[in-house]
């Protein structure tokens, strides 16, 4: 079963390799609307710091949801999606690696590029290493719920924008979380309760899931 997953992951990363545009588009976003907040706003040094969390956080969720409308879609455009669900494997595990190559292709950079882009707001190293935190603890539960829409959306006309209607509800609870863990690190009421909560977030998705997932890309199959 390791094995298969693994091969799921490799061959995601592989074509995402030949298709960059897809994923640098989705990296450039991020930048981007975090970049415009400090340009848009002003240098106050406080009302940054204050914003600086919220604000780069939005970004990576907007970001990460930018590419998960064809996180299936290729794949059943052209047959191969069908042809990996005869496999003799749980379906449960190509949805886990579909979400698990999603998060290395997407996840991963925001991870990386978000201490940058906190320089811009002013954020001190502990908000640095609060909100590096929350991104990797955070970001994971982003692809494996973006993995339920776009299955559930598999097909449909529009079916990005209906993605985005289904998914975003899901998602607050990791903005609220994400940004409140940098925002304790600011206040010096400590980062443990919010990053805690990501955690057991992560936790309940990590198994749950890649199951609705499977549940899901059964039904828009039929």
């Amino acid at each position: 079963m390791l094995s298969f997953v693994y091969t799921i992951v490799r061959r995601e990363i592989l074509l995402a390799t030949r298709r960059r545009g897809d994923w640098l588009t989705a990296q450039f976003f991020f930048v981007i609307v975090a970049s415009l907040f400090p340009l848009g706003i002003g240098a106050e040094p406080e009302t940054l710091r204050a914003i600086g969390p919220g604000v780069v956080w939005v970004a990576a969720l907007l970001a990460a949801l930018l590419s998960l409308d064809r996180l299936f879609a290729d794949d059943h455009r052209d047959g191969a999606l069908e042809q990996l669900m005869l496999a003799p494997y749980p379906h449960a595990l190509l949805a886990f690696g579909k979400a698990l190559a999603h998060w290395i292709v997407s996840g991963l950079p925001l991870i990386v590029i978000a201490p940058v882009l906190g320089l811009q707001f002013g954020l001190p190293p502990e908000a640095l290493l609060a909100l590096i935190a929350s991104l990797a603890l955070g970001t994971p539960v982003l692809s494996l719920l973006g993995g339920i829409g776009a299955a559930l959306t598999l097909g449909l006309r529009g079916g990005g924008v209906l993605l985005a209607l289904l998914i975003l509800p899901f998602y607050v609870p990791v903005l609220i979380f994400g940004a409140g863990a940098v925002g304790g690190a600011l206040a010096g009421t400590g980062a443990e309760a919010n990053l805690s909560l990501l955690g057991a977030l992560l936790a309940l998705t990590l198994p749950l899931a890649p199951w609705a997932c499977a549940q899901a890309l059964n039904v828009s199959l039929e």
